[in-house]
């Protein structure tokens, strides 16, 4: 809307029992553009005052209130017989609701939580009821020269219908006829009464109750959206009108005349659009507004029924975003319809099966004898899920991690329900081995914990309280530092430290571990050229760890070399600590991106090295300039003969491939007289330092100290 023309006049009759809802719904209008003015009501009687003593453009009514529902007030509504549009913002409703709702007039629905569709539904609405009143109005002027009106009819494509009520004859146009699949000559001198009989046999009641009431002058206008039995035993949607004259003084209809329109294709296009808004595109299982709402009426009979149990199942593919990546999305398509007819063969009648979208799938339980009967269906369920599919030639082995909730756990809104089902599922995730967990009310207090964590991490990232720790890498050869490893540290605004255990795997899984990454490529950067204007004599590199996720960045590579450039250093001095298992997420791309960085004349560093299992098969692609043993191994070096072949394999592995070697968690002398011997390049572990604040590490630097 033209911001400069002035606001257009909305008269808006509010049925909802929440204020704070209503003024959400008036908001939403009033941000399009509206000039809002609006009455709320919560009452029959109220509503039936207000259209009585106000003149509106639009019902706006909540579905369900305490003492009224969306059908009551649309009943109240019809019976004023204005021509507005009627239309119901709701939390949620169910697909049989919704279908019954709109063969009884109600215009749309608008989910309360997709207010922004709510001005564009009442702009077309509003265009709807303008076209209606004017076609009625037409209608009016027409009704006195019938040659005029079945002209205007025509030309509109409808048929047109003449009952001469005095008379007992009834009259059907051409078009009307046709419409129905009869010639011109057929249905002449029929009984009035007979179009009933093309009525679907549901709905003939409602019509003629309808009729009745017209007749009676009740209403100003009969109209009806109703099938038809076309002369080759189809239904037809149809839309009836029709107006009575009545005589003054008996004050009895005495003609009726009105229009046929063939609605089919229109009703079949708003049955799609219904399923579309109810199902998932890509399976055509429920998606979770249809999900949510089969949950609440299942919830719904718990409360009425002590000894009725259901649960809900969500449960995330394995490896997904793998096969989504190496394969594409076309493949990764296949696996999700693949999963959604797997889950839909295994599920029980009465059973609801969802798709909440990506790899998230869910699955309602219904009436079920006892916690272990779900456990049950979830073991078999996970049995047919890792059944291999063929990709391209290779198998694929989805499988799932699945997070289960049980009815009993006293739940009113089946969004609990549902997030205590998806904490069970992130439990399972991180459990390894485990395949599905059943919800308890410690993982709420975890969960809790975590949403804590993650608004104080978001508070952290801003003021930059995540900060390098530096642990000194030391040359075996002189014994002197020769570099450092940057480890990220939370040092709280009270000074105190949170353990990187407590703050990493929930960085990673909310997606926060790329800003932190980014803050330490540009602390550690600006270390090194603070050391080198400190020390000039000195050559310190600095290690910072990558974590996988931040490879899924487009903007590595370009974030990388601004912490370089604005820290005016050689790229040479900055080191890239890498995992072996990283490179199993993608790993052209990233092989790819690290040949990029390694061409800057930054060093690539493999991390851990033989903890993994692909180091010998990816090693050679791999742009390695240096391994760094774990330390778990090093660490035995001096009691397990195993773990020092190991050490001494991998030192000498690193040499014929060129790459230097460092030796990681040396803590005793003997392990680096050790280490010495075996020719190892490089040593870092708490022998030497543990992780040290930036000031303690250039003291250290200053102290020339050899080991």
């Amino acid at each position: 809307m033209d911001q400069a023309q002035t606001p257009a006049l909305l008269r808006v009759l509010v049925v909802d029992d929440s204020e704070d809802d209503a003024l959400l719904d008036v908001l939403a209008l009033r941000r399009q553009g509206y000039d809002v003015q609006y009455i709320r009501v919560d009452t029959p009687e109220a509503m039936a005052e207000a259209l009585q003593r106000n003149s509106w453009d639009l019902v706006l009514s909540d579905y369900s209130m305490p003492q009224f529902s969306a059908m009551d007030a649309l009943r109240c509504f019809r019976e004023s017989g204005l021509i507005i549009p009627f239309i119901v913002v709701t939390g949620t409703i169910g697909e049989e609701s919704a279908v019954a709702m709109m063969k009884a007039g109600v215009n749309d629905f608008v989910l309360k939580t997709h207010l922004k569709r709510l001005p564009g539904v009442v702009e077309r609405e509003l265009r709807e009821a303008d076209n209606r009143r004017a076609k009625l109005a037409a209608e009016a002027a027409l009704r006195e020269s019938q040659e005029r009106y079945e002209l205007a009819i025509r030309g509109a494509n409808d048929g047109l219908w003449d009952w001469n009520i005095a008379e007992r004859t009834i009259y059907f146009s051409p078009r009307w006829k046709a419409m129905l699949g009869y010639d011109e000559e057929e249905l002449i001198g029929v009984e009035p009464e007979s179009w009933l009989r093309f009525a679907h046999p549901d709905e003939i009641d409602n019509l003629r109750q309808r009729l009745i009431q017209h007749l009676k002058g009740e209403t100003p206008h009969f109209e009806a959206e109703h099938r038809v039995r076309h002369k080759d035993g189809s239904w037809r949607w149809v839309l009836t009108r029709g107006m009575a004259l009545i005589d003054p003084n008996t004050r009895l209809a005495y003609r009726m005349a009105g229009s046929l329109t063939d609605i089919t294709e229109r009703k079949r296009t708003e049955e799609q659009l219904l399923y579309d808004a109810l199902h998932d595109s890509l399976t055509g299982l429920a998606n979770r507004a249809l999900f949510t709402d089969f949950l609440g009426f299942a919830l719904g009979h718990a409360l009425r029924d002590n000894g009725y149990l259901c649960a809900v199942l969500c449960l995330n593919l394995e490896r997904f975003r793998y096969i989504n990546d190496s394969f594409g999305h076309r493949v990764g398509d296949r696996i999700l319809r693949i999963t959604a007819e797997r889950l839909s063969a295994v599920r029980r009648p009465g059973d609801v099966v969802a798709r909440f979208g990506g790899d998230e799938f869910a699955i309602l339980l219904d009436a079920i004898a006892s916690p272990a009967e779900a456990m049950a269906f979830t073991e078999n369920m996970l049995r047919e899920l890792a059944q291999p599919v063929d990709i391209e030639g290779h198998e694929v082995y989805p499988g799932a991690r699945v997070g289960i909730s049980l009815s009993s756990g006293g739940y009113t809104h089946p969004e609990e329900m549902i997030r205590d089902a998806d904490t069970a599922m992130h439990r399972a995730k991180s459990h390894g081995k485990v395949k599905y967990e059943l919800f308890n009310r410690e993982m709420h207090g975890t969960m809790l914990r975590a949403l804590k964590m993650e608004q104080e991490m978001r508070r952290a990232l801003e003021a930059r309280e995540f900060v390098p720790f530096y642990q000194p890498i030391v040359d075996l050869r002189s014994g002197r530092i020769a570099a450092f490893e940057a480890l990220v540290r939370w040092r709280q605004s009270d000074g105190s430290l949170v353990s990187p255990a407590e703050f990493i795997p929930l960085s990673e899984e909310l997606g926060l571990i790329n800003a932190i990454g980014r803050q330490m490529l540009e602390l550690a950067s600006l270390q090194i050229a603070e050391w080198r204007q400190r020390f000039p004599s000195e050559v310190l590199r600095v290690s910072v760890n990558l974590s996988g996720k931040q490879f899924n960045q487009d903007d590595l590579v370009q974030q990388i070399d601004g912490a370089i450039e604005a820290a005016q250093i050689e790229p040479d001095l900055l080191e890239l600590e890498i995992t072996e298992t990283i490179l199993m997420e993608n790993t052209d791309a990233i092989v790819s991106m690290l040949e990029t960085l390694r061409d800057r004349g930054i060093q690539i560093l493999m991390d851990d090295f033989g903890t993994g299992y692909s180091s010998l098969s990816y090693l050679h692609r791999f742009p390695s300039n240096a391994l760094k043993i774990d330390g778990s191994f090093v660490r035995r070096i001096t009691d397990d003969r195993g773990s020092a072949e190991i050490v001494r394999t991998i030192v000498l592995l690193g040499h014929n491939l060129g790459m230097k070697v460092i030796a990681e968690g040396v803590e005793t002398k003997e392990q680096l007289a050790t280490l010495r011997g075996m020719a190892c390049d490089y040593a870092q572990g708490y022998l030497f330092a543990r992780p040290l604040p930036a000031a303690d590490a250039t003291e250290l630097v200053a102290s020339k100290t050899r080991w």
